[in-house]
């Protein structure tokens, strides 16, 4: 059997329709590539089903210019290079000869596994790993076909190579870019084949980042990079509390300052136009805005955190998964073990703080913004402007850091408001302190876990409750009617509602935010519940890096650490115990236990943790070693080891274990969102501080060797951090740490 298509998801493809080539204007060879459920190159509307997946376009010019349209947007997480990269391995050519362009918003491009073009869950690779191969293996077999006419000679003399087709035997050789015409009035055959593992030249194979260059020497393009013509600076003041209303401000006054253009009130407050960012900046500090607040606005954390508590006692939440009968061996007289477990509000705090450009005019729109989800920044676009969403185009760029920050897109409506309102061409640019203080947070959650344990003191129960909002609650008002965008505007509303209320079913994704990471629930416990219990306090929140398993594999792995102390076990061995049918858990504990020293004598004041979580298709385990020096936490050292499946880019995988693994620390020694008298308490790095490089661990990356399809790596490198930490704080301090952030006093 060919080993290569066992690595891919079984799909009905008519191969005609799944690639349509013809001559570009300029004479290049222009191919659509049309997935499974695409009924023609040309209809970019949704099937009868409801379902799209991606297209892809590639282009072959004839100055050979290989040219690339990535579907996903690139952030840090490598999908530039890694998505390119399989292209390039089909069409044996070097990644570094095909120039990526971003894709704009065309439903054309919407992820398979969401009905929208959004790039989140880390699921980028994993779902252009068989669509995008068999495209590049495709237009590889149309050159070859016509090169071997152009040279009268079989296919098997032939061989492709750095965008130029060559006979073996002699190295003559011609272009991609010259074969163009001739390849485009070539048939596809009935049967593609891409290549098998063993062939690969640079999947698991190129280390390099195509992005890399660009960026050391500032020659890519962020969002906040972007100037045009005849661009106007704004900043947006904002109520201090959500879903507050303007009463009063000095307009007038901040009109006359130095180089102010407009000012207006918006949506969300008033918009101060100048002629720079700076001008806009000052003249906002003169408004002196006056607010009326709604008596249902949040007020304090205590109140938060009263509230779940409340819904823990009273509300007795969903079922998500029940394996026998915790509710009897849980009122029975045995040994009962029960942990409470917190995990705070969080930002993003990306790098790059939310901004874009917009320009309305004569019935269009048009934005120039680093976005997750350009779909549904077109439809924030319509809502704001009342323009079609045939008319809004958006001009994807670079991302400083998404994190799910840029899957919400009101920073774009907010530009696209003031450019229709003032007929200016508009640049928007969030303050450091805006960015923090209004963001849509990662939820808080309230966790309550009881596990009943046999007269050895092993568990025979659990029961997870999660006190958690879900995040579709908020996010399903502009997603709904990205997924139907033939809907007019005056539909919007009922799009949401009707999401809300399909949700679970082909035409809504499920929203598992709340118990990700806990209904899967690894250990062969025999009686197993988990439930989630709904609590919102009106705290805006949306998607946050690797979003539920952020806490939930914070409570689960914390509690099985704490299990197994009860039970006299070690923690690694305990683990090793409860993981017989998940092997490739057990195969990453193995290796990070063995590769990290588990149990080796330390200097008596280190101290390890151990920690295991599948999350987003990967497996990840990680050993902490740490201290506690002048009463603070010192990471020393953290080995991880990933199955992530077949590796693309090494380099890209070890970066994101690290990149998770740090994101993860600084969300558990320092991330904490507060609320006093409605308003977030944190503004900037002095009070939401993040990991310094001298605060870093060395941080030590083992990738285990894999022919299953590839799965994420952008976000599982994060769950596992906290746990491992809180383990080894145990060992330090003798104190149980079942709160994030962690607080040593």
């Amino acid at each position: 059997m060919n080993k290569s298509k066992e690595l891919l998801p079984d799909t009905a493809i008519n191969r005609r329709d799944f690639l349509k080539v013809g001559l570009g204007a300029a004479g290049g060879l222009s191919v659509a590539i049309t997935l499974p459920g695409c009924s023609t190159l040309r209809n970019n509307e949704l099937s009868n089903t409801g379902s799209w997946l991606a297209n892809a376009w590639l282009e072959i010019r004839p100055d050979n210019s290989v040219i690339f349209t990535l579907d996903r947007v690139e952030m840090g997480q490598g999908t530039y290079t890694g998505i390119t990269t399989l292209l390039a391995e089909e069409l044996d050519t070097s990644p570094d000869t095909i120039q990526v362009v971003f894709a704009g918003a065309n439903a054309a491009y919407r992820n398979p596994d969401y009905g929208l073009q959004l790039t989140g869950g880390s699921n980028s690779l994993s779902s252009s790993w068989s669509q995008i191969r068999e495209a590049g293996a495709a237009v590889r077999t149309l050159l070859l076909q016509a090169a071997s006419e152009a040279f009268a000679l079989p296919q098997d003399n032939l061989e492709c190579r750095n965008a130029y087709v060559s006979v073996k035997s002699t190295g003559k050789k011609v272009s991609f870019g010259a074969l163009a015409k001739l390849a485009s009035q070539q048939d596809l055959p009935q049967e593609i084949k891409v290549k098998e593992p063993a062939q690969f030249k640079y999947i698991g194979k190129f280390d390099a980042r195509l992005d890399a260059a660009a960026k050391v020497k500032g020659e890519s393009a962020y969002g906040i990079d972007v100037e045009l013509q005849d661009l106007k600076y704004c900043v947006v003041e904002r109520a201090p509390k959500y879903g507050g209303k303007l009463k009063s401000a000095n307009i007038e006054v901040a009109l006359q300052q130095k180089g102010v253009v407009s000012v207006l009130e918006v949506s969300r407050g008033i918009a101060v136009v100048a002629n720079s960012y700076w001008q806009a900046r000052k003249a906002s500090k003169v408004l002196e805005a006056q607010w009326a607040f709604s008596e249902e606005s949040v007020e304090t954390s205590d109140a938060i955190s009263n509230l779940y508590l409340d819904k823990l006692a009273n509300d007795s939440g969903k079922s998500i998964r029940q394996d026998g009968d915790t509710a009897e061996l849980l009122e029975a007289d045995g040994h009962i073990e029960e942990f409470e477990f917190t995990a705070p509000f969080l930002a993003h705090a990306t790098m790059e703080p939310m901004n874009a450009v917009a320009r309305v005019s004569k019935g269009k729109a048009e934005v120039w913004a680093g976005t997750q989800a350009p779909d549904v920044a077109q439809v924030a676009v319509a809502k704001a402007t009342n323009i079609d969403l045939d008319n809004v185009t958006i001009h994807n760029q670079f991302l400083g850091g998404g994190f799910g920050r840029r899957l919400s897109q009101d920073y774009i409506a907010e530009a696209a408001e003031v450019a229709e309102k003032t007929g200016l061409t508009i640049k928007l640019v969030w303050s450091r302190e805006e960015d923090i203080k209004h963001d849509l947070f990662r939820p808080a959650s309230l966790h309550k876990v009881r596990a009943a344990l046999d007269t050895k003191g092993l568990p025979v129960a659990w029961e997870h409750q999660i006190v958690v909002p879900k995040i579709m609650d908020w996010y399903v008002w502009d997603a709904s009617p990205a997924m139907f965008p033939w809907a007019p505007e005056f539909m919007y509303p009922m799009l949401g509602h009707a999401g809300l209320m399909t949700e679970g079913t082909p035409i809504t994704p499920a929203d598992t935010s709340p118990y990700e990471g806990a209904a899967d629930f690894p250990y062969t416990i025999p009686n197993i519940s988990v439930k989630h219990i709904k609590a919102d306090a009106g705290v805006p929140i949306s998607y946050w890096r690797s979003v539920g398993h952020s806490f939930n594999a914070f409570v689960v792995e914390s509690a099985i650490d704490q299990l197994a102390q009860s039970a006299g076990l070690d923690a690694y061995q305990f683990r090793k115990q409860y993981l017989g049918n998940s092997p490739r858990l057990l195969k990453v504990l193995n290796l990070v236990a063995e590769k990290g020293g588990w149990g080796r004598t330390l200097p008596k004041d280190v101290h390890q943790g151990i920690a295991v979580h599948k999350s987003f298709g990967s497996y990840v385990a990680q050993l902490v070693e740490l201290k506690v020096e002048y009463g603070q936490v010192k990471l020393l050292t953290v080995h991880c080891a990933v199955d992530c499946g077949m590796v693309v880019n090494p380099d890209i995988v070890t970066m994101q274990m690290e990149s998770g693994i740090i994101f993860g620390a600084t969300a558990a020694l320092y991330g904490e969102i507060t609320f006093a008298e409605g308003e977030v308490m944190q503004s900037n790095f002095h009070d939401y501080p993040l990991m310094r490089m001298n605060e870093s661990p060395d941080i030590k990356t083992y990738i285990v060797p894999s022919d299953d399809s590839p799965s994420g790596v952008g976000e599982p490198g994060l769950p596992p951090i906290a746990p491992a930490i809180a383990s080894a704080l145990y060992k330090a301090t003798g104190k149980r740490f079942n709160s994030m952030p962690f607080k040593l006093s």
